[in-house]
């Protein structure tokens, strides 16, 4: 006959899954998200169907024509036309936001951070017609301060790359400035004193430590001041209409046939292109994000 221990450890009872009322378990989580999901799906679903039909087919067979025609000629200028002014909006927008922001953030004044965020939200949502008759109006041919400053003899012209460039700026850089502040609100205070602590400048505390850290926020912010611009179109349109060769005017164009009929299908490959350059910006966007989070956190 043996003996059991006294020390032994006593048996835990056998825990059961929590439930709901009356012993129904508990619905999944994605259920409360199931009527976004099926709006998402009819509004974003079927033009996305849609348009891929379209693109790659031609009198009911299936084909790369268009997609091929997409990337030639005129069509192929104005995707590397709007690539060029995306990028130089992206990356202009993004430095000059990044320094108004780090100055907003270093700022003692509240009510000038307040003021200055608040019309960042509204200036960097502010786009369209609107957008383009407040520009023209000042600084169009016969705008206020064209006139006012004599710009018009020295050959400037709101009607060009470096006009719209101007305009596209109007929205981007709130937008980055924005993107920017909750991650220069996330740099620690002590990193900065452990720096100055160690014997380092300034400088060498945004070289290694600020910099490395604000990097993924930064490039995200590029991403998506990309984006915007990439797709902007109303602006443009009411602005410079076929002066500045741009994907989103020539897609307009084939659809309305204003060039060539009959050339509906065609558009639909211009935009599965924007599609394409969309996806690889969410593609470098998204991991950036995740990671400056967890620097941030």
């Amino acid at each position: 006959m043996t003996e059991t221990s006294s020390t032994a450890p006593a048996r835990l009872p056998r825990t059961t899954p929590a439930r709901g009322g009356r012993g129904r378990p508990r619905s999944p989580g994605w259920a409360a998200a199931l009527p976004l999901l099926i709006f998402i799906g009819l509004a974003f679903g079927i033009p996305a169907v849609a348009l891929l039909g379209g693109a790659f087919t031609s009198e009911g067979s299936l084909t790369t024509a268009n997609l091929t025609e997409s990337l030639q000629g005129a069509y192929l200028t104005s995707l590397l036309g709007s690539v060029k002014l995306s990028a130089l909006v992206a990356v202009v927008g993004a430095v000059l936001g990044t320094f108004l922001a780090q100055a907003i953030v270093t700022s003692r004044h509240r009510a000038l951070r307040e003021a200055v965020l608040t019309a960042s939200g509204v200036l960097a949502n502010f786009g369209g017609v609107p957008l383009a008759f407040a520009w023209i109006a000042t600084l169009g041919n016969s705008g206020v301060l064209t006139r006012g400053l004599g710009l018009d003899g020295i050959g400037w012209s709101l009607y060009s790359f470096w006009g719209l460039a101007l305009v596209y700026l109007y929205f981007s850089i709130p937008l980055m400035v924005l993107v920017v502040v909750p991650a220069l609100d996330g740099l620690r205070p002590q990193w900065r004193e452990a720096a100055r602590n160690n014997g380092a400048s300034a400088w060498q505390f945004w070289r290694y430590v600020g910099i490395p850290v604000l990097t993924p926020s930064l490039l995200g912010g590029v991403v998506l001041l990309f984006g915007g611009a990439f797709a902007a179109y109303a602006t443009a349109a009411a602005m410079v209409g076929t002066v500045v060769p741009l994907v989103t005017l020539q897609i307009a164009d084939a659809l309305t046939g204003n060039v060539l009929i009959g050339h509906e299908n065609v558009a639909l490959a211009l935009s599965f292109d924007m599609i394409v350059v969309a996806g690889l910006v969410m593609a470098v966007y998204l991991p950036l994000q995740r990671r400056s989070a967890r620097w941030l956190r």
